[in-house]
């Protein structure tokens, strides 16, 4: 169990870092690997508009704060972590993911600047890296009976929440019953702003079988040898 405990430890202070360092990237317009070719990105105090930057950040602070109670546990000044935080780390994890998937599966494929422009610079860490290290560490290395089937539920929120806002950042912004790329930024209503009923329940379904999903592989395959 410690040579888990000191994976994940190593794992979470990684995220944090690549957090840290993507998020500063974005915001100060620094491209590491060439012009940023992704219409995904921003700088300053605009990045918070994306889902992206918002779920990568969360992950981060909730993966230092995890880690810091894991050097807890592994010096014995704790017996356990506590069970809201691995509550904290499904649902941040949960987002991460999403935005992975949504990356890969649907923004990618439909980006004017190819496929990959999409995991350029803070993009590759927000949309590839990262999301990869958060769902690996949760299932495999952070195992545990603490988060009940209830809580695969708490998993939706902050895609809900954010969903109210894009919502009303839609509809706040319609001109001639359509809306500008610069307020649509995930193109979700590109062909039309009803399709925002169609899109907002298939991404929280999809939202809550990710979540249900890290829940079961979690208590199944992290506690296998």
């Amino acid at each position: 169990m410690n040579k888990k405990l000191k994976i994940s430890l190593g794992i979470n202070i990684i995220i944090f870092i690549l957090t840290a360092f993507a998020t500063v990237c974005m915001m100060a317009g620094i491209y590491f690997m060439g012009t940023e070719t992704s219409s995904l990105t921003a700088r300053n105090i605009e990045v918070f508009r994306f889902f992206t930057v918002e779920s990568n950040i969360l992950m981060g602070i909730i993966a230092l704060i995890f880690a810091i109670f894991e050097i807890k546990v592994l010096t014995k000044k704790r017996e356990l972590i506590p069970s809201k935080l691995y509550i904290l780390k499904l649902v941040f994890t949960v987002g991460v993911v999403l935005t992975m998937l949504t990356a890969a599966l649907f923004l990618a494929p439909s980006s004017k600047n190819g496929y990959f422009s999409l995991f350029t610079n803070s993009n590759l860490f927000y949309h590839f890296v990262i999301p990869l290290l958060s769902l690996i560490t949760f299932v495999f290395f952070e195992g545990t009976d603490k988060i009940k089937f209830k809580y695969t539920f708490a998993g939706i929120i902050p895609m809900f929440l954010y969903g109210i806002f894009y919502c009303i950042n839609v509809f706040t912004h319609l001109e001639n019953g359509a809306v500008s790329p610069i307020y649509d930024w995930y193109g979700f209503v590109k062909n039309g702003v009803g399709d925002v009923f169609f899109v907002i329940p298939v991404i929280l379904g999809a939202t809550y079988l990710i979540s249900y999903l890290l829940w079961e592989f979690n208590r199944k395959l992290s506690f296998k040898a």
